[in-house]
């Protein structure tokens, strides 16, 4: 029987803002079995990335949380700093989505993957560093072993990011967590780098959650999708049942927007009408309403619940079975 690693219920986080308290995650619930695969898709400002921010409990100063993150059925969301940190970098790693902020620009490119070994595991320097050379060359970076004594800037976008990677495995994590990691790469580095995490993922048998903005990278990357607006899961289910059957207008919105081979030159791209709403301005009822082609009253009056699309596979909209 396969375990459950990570269970989200009920995820509500709220932020400080200019403009008073903002819900930027409003009832997020779902679940992740060890060695699966699962991503978070939206566009900027759907909730992705504070959703990763809350699992590994760094959250801006002041966020207040309810519902709860269980890891491995320990509870996250009342855990002390210390034991926190504890779990970062060593069960949970992160990859986040631009390296040249995530690593120390002061820091030897060695010394940086060495850090969490000798923090978690106890390596000695010269047995971390070793092992930093090991996980360089299995993230396949170059001249590897010249590497190690290289400062970030004098690495290319595609190596810092192997570089990010080797630090969020070195310690065998059960969960990675994968925040938009080839944002800054260009489309050969991302095929690469996409590849790459999945090759690692499958060899160790860690659980996958992935962040992305791309229908493409989750078709072919992960085994179940959640699809997020305005810090709500919309739709979710198993990732082939998903893209068989796209539920809710804006997942439909999403897969018609997506570059397509064999265009003609010139055709334009279908876009969604208007944009993702500030935090602040989040109505009661369906957040998607405003660029909604099927919108009702009943749509504006109260939040709308999940419903079943087929087994398993669910759906955040009273009209879905109306297009």
């Amino acid at each position: 029987m396969t375990q459950t690693l990570l269970d989200v219920r009920d995820l509500h986080v709220t932020l400080n803002t200019a403009r008073g308290p903002a819900d930027a995650l409003r009832g997020v619930s779902f679940t992740l079995q060890r060695g699966q695969t699962a991503g978070l898709i939206g566009e900027s400002g759907c909730g992705k990335s504070m959703t990763a921010l809350a699992l590994m409990g760094l959250l801006p100063e002041g966020a207040a949380v309810r519902g709860s993150i269980r890891f491995d059925g320990q509870e996250l969301t009342t855990l002390p700093e210390p034991a926190l940190c504890a779990l970062r970098g060593h069960r949970i790693g992160m990859v986040f989505q631009e390296p040249m902020t995530a690593l120390n620009p002061l820091h030897t490119i060695g010394r940086q993957i060495a850090e969490p070994l000798r923090l978690h595991k106890g390596l000695s320097a010269s047995a971390a560093r070793a092992e930093a050379l090991r996980l360089l060359e299995r993230v396949q970076l170059p001249q590897a072993a010249q590497r190690l004594d290289a400062h970030p800037h004098q690495l290319s976008g595609g190596q810092r990011q192997r570089v990010v990677i080797a630090i969020a495995l070195a310690c065998g994590p059960d969960l990675l967590v994968a925040d938009e990691p080839t944002t800054a790469l260009d489309v050969t580095l991302q095929r690469e780098v996409l590849q790459l995490i999945a090759e690692l993922v499958r060899e160790d048998g860690m659980a996958l959650l992935l962040i992305s903005h791309d229908l493409g990278v989750m078709a072919d990357t992960v085994q179940q999708m959640l699809v997020m607006y305005g810090g709500r899961v919309v739709e979710s289910g198993p990732t082939a049942a998903v893209f068989a059957r796209l539920a809710h207008p804006y997942s439909q919105g999403l897969f018609a927007a997506r570059p397509r081979l064999g265009l003609a030159r010139g055709t334009r791209l279908a876009t969604i009408p208007g944009r993702v709403p500030e935090l602040a301005d989040l109505p009661v009822g369906c957040a998607f309403a405003e660029r909604c082609s099927r919108v009702a009253d009943d749509c504006l009056q109260a939040p709308v619940p999940m419903q079943a699309v087929n087994p398993g596979h669910d759906v955040r909209c009273l009209h879905w079975g109306s297009a």
